[in-house]
């Protein structure tokens, strides 16, 4: 270690202590990394992030569709997040939630439409202050560039399941492939070209599984000897459901395009890649021309189609995670590294019928979040606290030893991590979805969700609630926000909802 000047060891003594012990932000200080040398380093960080991927599609969260050996590795060796829930079911808002800790109405992106204003304060950029290398690798889906990050190599957009383009520090370029594992060999040259004796963060954020579903040529016939079980909601008729539910337009019957079942082939395909495509689906396609499928039949045969490609997508995803376990036991970072995997929201697969995100039911409100830091994490265990995608930033500053910024919403997860659950934890989460009118036709509406009940008030173009007994009905079919056994219950949880708007300083929407 290098030697200190009495006037420097007390300068950084100070300035932890005025951190409570934290990395502080201080001006003038020096990082505790800093201080007491590289043995003494915080952790690194590495965020992997799919999306849409739902939970009920991992095998380590009871799937009964797919297997991800992989991803349940990082279950294996660490914790598994049982109730893990995102503040706004939507690409670009979830991850600015992620970036700031703090709720749409409060960052500025509350639906796919709104620029990110970079300008804010991000945890990327408290990390950089903190000393940290950081890197964002993948889908962005944030509008503008990135800022906060040490390097930065996005796709466009949504970006491509062939051949993508993406943008390095501002400069476009093609690759040839398959973007699942295109990104994944950028984050892996990343981390062996970054500067060895400073802690990281690299955001490694793939497409996959999103809309359209496009498989790696390796996996375009993976399933096709199988029929994957179907959701008993798959023919859900809404019938004890309020407007939302029935004008919707995100059903597997009506929704899906002829390019989401693969009757069209994508447009950028090499001329190798087409003649692999064509291989895998003209053959099934002709058969089912000849089919004439009608009714619960064509639907089966969508749900079929849609599914199989949905899980091809998820074994690229699942093998990439296992290239970067890889690495990271290869290169001796194991250890010292904090692995986390999330997908940016739920997912519906074929759940009432419907393929997207948006409502707050529970299978695209549910987020997956697997966590591995062998310091700290008993392996092979189970966390069932409520937790949001608004407490990723405090955590992971956490684990920097960066104080946490008072206007941060999120809370730390670290304590919930080494198996310890604060007193005070919360016992509901606060949901508030406002993309409409759009695509998808999922009405705006707000919500609460404790461990038992989820209340949820539909706004804007109608005036509807909905009350849900998690316990007696998990798929949340009936609707007993008038039942009379539950005047209490639903009295309790407006007060409750209306706490949290309180809290969270949302008077957006309409007034409880």
């Amino acid at each position: 270690m290098a030697k200190q000047t009495r006037r420097q060891f007390l300068k950084s003594i100070g300035c932890a202590v005025a951190s409570g012990g934290a990395m502080s932000l201080l001006p003038g200080c020096t990082s505790i990394a800093q201080t007491l040398g590289a043995e003494k380093k915080p952790p690194n960080i590495i965020y992997i992030m799919t999306d849409d991927h739902a939970a009920h599609a991992i095998s380590c969260y009871g799937s009964k569709i797919n297997k991800t050996p992989n991803l349940d590795r990082i279950a294996r060796e660490g914790m598994r997040f049982a109730n893990c829930f995102c503040t706004n079911s939507i690409c670009a808002p979830s991850r600015a939630v992620i970036l700031t800790g703090k709720y749409s109405h409060i960052n500025g992106v509350i639906d796919n439409a709104k620029e990110f204003d970079g300008s804010q304060q991000t945890f990327p950029k408290l990390l950089q202050k903190a000393g940290y290398e950081t890197a964002v690798i993948g889908k962005w889906h944030l509008k503008t560039d990135p800022t906060g990050f040490d390097y930065w190599n996005i796709l466009p957009g949504q970006g491509v399941y062939y051949n993508p383009i993406m943008i390095e520090m501002g400069q476009k370029k093609k690759y040839a492939g398959y973007v699942t594992d295109i990104i994944t060999d950028h984050c892996l040259n990343w981390l062996k070209e970054r500067t060895p004796d400073k802690p990281f963060c690299l955001m490694y954020h793939h497409k996959a599984p999103h809309r359209e579903w496009e498989p790696a040529p390796k996996y375009l016939t993976l399933y096709d000897d199988v029929t994957i079980p179907e959701p008993p909601t798959l023919f859900d008729d809404y019938s004890n459901r309020g407007r939302a539910a029935k004008e919707q337009d995100m059903t597997i019957e009506k929704t899906m395009n002829d390019r989401d079942v693969k009757l069209v082939a994508p447009k950028n395909l090499t001329p190798e890649q087409k003649k692999l495509w064509d291989a895998a689906y003209e053959p099934k396609n002709e058969a089912f021309r000849k089919a004439n499928l009608q009714g619960k039949d064509l639907v089966r045969w969508k749900y079929q189609r849609y599914i199989k490609d949905y899980l091809r997508c998820i074994a690229s995803v699942d093998d990439n995670v296992g290239r970067m376990l890889d690495y990271l036991d290869e290169a001796g970072l194991a250890d010292n590294t904090v692995v986390i995997y999330a997908s940016d929201q739920g997912f519906y697969l074929g759940d009432h019928g419907w393929f997207d995100k948006r409502f707050m039911y529970e299978e695209s409100l549910r987020m997956p979040l697997l966590v591995r830091y062998p310091k700290e994490i008993k392996p092979g265990s189970v966390n069932n606290d409520i937790v949001m995608n608004l407490d990723f930033a405090p955590t992971f500053l956490d684990f920097a030893g960066v104080s946490k910024p008072a206007d941060v919403q999120g809370r730390s997860i670290r304590t919930l991590l080494q198996g310890k659950t604060p007193k005070n934890w919360r016992k509901s989460m606060y949901y508030h979805y406002y993309e409409y009118p759009a695509v998808h036709s999922a009405k705006r509406h707000y919500g609460v969700r404790t461990e038992r009940y989820k209340l949820i008030h539909f706004y804007n173009d109608i005036d509807e609630w909905e009350l849900y007994d998690l316990q007696k009905d998990p798929d949340e079919l009936n609707n007993i926000y008038n039942d009379p056994a539950y005047p209490d219950v639903v009295k309790q949880l407006k007060a409750e909802l209306s706490r949290l708007r309180e809290e969270f300083k949302d008077d957006t929407g309409a007034p409880v």
